[in-house]
């Protein structure tokens, strides 16, 4: 089983898109059994005495746009432990992978990297929180997951 975690600053935007984008295109090709999904903030910004916020409502919105619940998600902090526990650590953008690498505790293995490297024109993934361009957000996120699954199908 391929186990892979999407990363962001705060995990209510970018990477619970990602996370439910990629178990979509994990349904639409029958491989959910052998990949694990998830994903994590650097950040505890969005976690208050132990409760991370949900997904913040425009992404809820896209996603619940295809059909997608992500209702039950809320945003947790990636932890130095969580590195051998995985096998991707996929951030957003160059801030994401410092502060990936800061928490984990270096990346001898390899795993962490970005998104926006799975696409054909490598570019970060800007975060719809300041830009408010939650759609272009979606379709750069799409993007990249259809090209990290196009990578890693036949690990």
């Amino acid at each position: 089983m391929q186990k892979i975690c999407f990363v962001c600053h705060g995990n209510i935007c970018r990477s619970p898109m990602a996370e439910f984008l990629f178990k979509r295109i994990l349904e639409e090709h029958g491989r959910t059994e052998d990949f694990q999904v998830s994903s994590k903030a650097t950040s505890s910004e969005e976690i208050y005495r132990g409760q991370g916020n949900p997904v913040y409502p425009p992404v809820r919105e896209i996603l619940e746009g295809l059909g997608i619940d992500c209702s039950k998600k809320r945003a947790c902090q990636l932890q130095k432990e969580d590195y051998e526990n995985y096998d991707y650590f996929i951030g957003m953008d160059e801030r994401n992978r410092e502060n990936m690498r800061r928490i984990l505790g270096g990346d001898p293995n390899g795993k962490v990297s970005l998104l926006g490297d799975y696409t054909d024109h490598p570019h970060p993934i800007a975060d719809p929180w300041y830009s408010g361009e939650f759609q272009a957000c979606y379709e750069d996120i799409l993007e990249g997951c259809r090209g990290l699954w196009e990578q890693i199908k036949e690990k």
